[in-house]
């Protein structure tokens, strides 16, 4: 008998697959659009400080006589401040890219806590069975009957009232990453769970049973690999909604600092200048967290059309 522990070479099958997707990509021009736009505002907020015209958390270049400056398109603005300044004299331009750089990490950060959590409860759950799969159950049960933003209000609110606004804005991303990825984690346990609850009574594991494996190596080398498509389709969307959590979070009071912009801190700063005639402040960093959210959006649903051989029509 073949020794599993070697993994397989690539499937003519896997192959096939790869094929597919790629000829499905190709063919979606949603899905060709949406990942260029993403591409494109990733690849330069993460180039921010090689392309930022000023770096906003450096206090000599901010200055409060040039607050509330229009972009360049409007009367009265100056021409080295293409989008305009905000409440505080920073580049508007400078700061969305800081801070959409932000926003990106917080839900990817927020997101593998969440896929960690869940994939390990839910393998767990779903191979060990019984009492165990119960209790981890209906932990998920208890967690999914409250709301993300909830769950993060009152976290963030108590953590910020016991250690100081000092403190908690110092370390304000570090909390963000952990409510977020703490609140979502019954999204992958559940998924998992299924998929094991699957796997586990067919024959290649029951081969792996009498090799002598463990149960660790089973689930991670076995029967995980089988849970990736779902995993994919989830983390795509989870992505998205980490960065509108960050966001709403932010806009509340309860996220990033005005020091330290992010897309929802920027949208808030400028929220009571808006009324004002200093839209800009808001509306801009609203359309770029728009824009991003969408197209994240966007390249999920064909992730799991493509994924989904029930949904997929070729």
């Amino acid at each position: 008998m073949s020794d599993l522990s070697h993994a397989p070479a690539p499937s003519r099958l896997q192959k096939v697959m790869d094929s597919t997707m790629m000829y499905s990509f190709r063919r979606n021009p949603v899905a060709v659009a949406s990942l260029a736009v993403f591409l494109v505002i990733a690849v330069l907020s993460f180039l921010a400080p090689l392309i930022a015209p000023y770096d906003p958390y450096d206090p000599a270049s901010i200055d409060l006589m040039n607050s509330e400056y229009p972009p360049a398109w409007v009367n009265g603005a100056l021409p080295e401040f293409v989008l305009g300044t905000d409440d505080q004299g920073r580049d508007l331009l400078s700061t969305i890219l800081y801070g959409t750089r932000l926003s990106i990490i917080i839900g990817l950060c927020a997101v593998a806590l969440q896929a960690f959590l869940g994939i390990t409860i839910g393998l767990v759950a779903g191979y060990v069975g019984g009492r165990t799969d119960s209790l981890l159950m209906r932990m998920a049960d208890i967690q999914l009957s409250f709301s993300t933003l909830m769950v993060a209000i009152i976290f963030l609110a108590v953590t910020q009232a016991l250690f100081g606004s000092e403190t908690f804005n110092r370390y304000a991303v570090f909390f963000l990453i952990a409510v977020i990825g703490v609140a979502e984690w019954p999204q992958y346990a559940r998924t998992v769970r299924a998929t094991v609850l699957a796997e586990k009574k067919k024959e290649y594991i029951d081969s792996a049973r009498v090799l002598g494996f463990g149960p660790l190596r089973i689930m991670i080398r076995h029967i995980l690999p089988n849970s990736l498509s779902p995993i994919f389709v989830i983390s795509t969307v989870q992505v998205a909604n980490a960065i509108i959590s960050e966001a709403s979070l932010s806009f509340l009071g309860l996220g990033m600092p005005p020091s330290q912009p992010s897309l929802g801190s920027l949208i808030s700063a400028g929220f009571d200048y808006i009324y004002s005639g200093s839209w800009w402040i808001t509306v801009i960093p609203g359309i770029v967290l728009v824009v991003l959210v969408l197209v994240i959006n966007l390249l999920g649903d064909w992730v799991r059309d493509v994924l989904n051989p029930k949904l997929y029509k070729g």
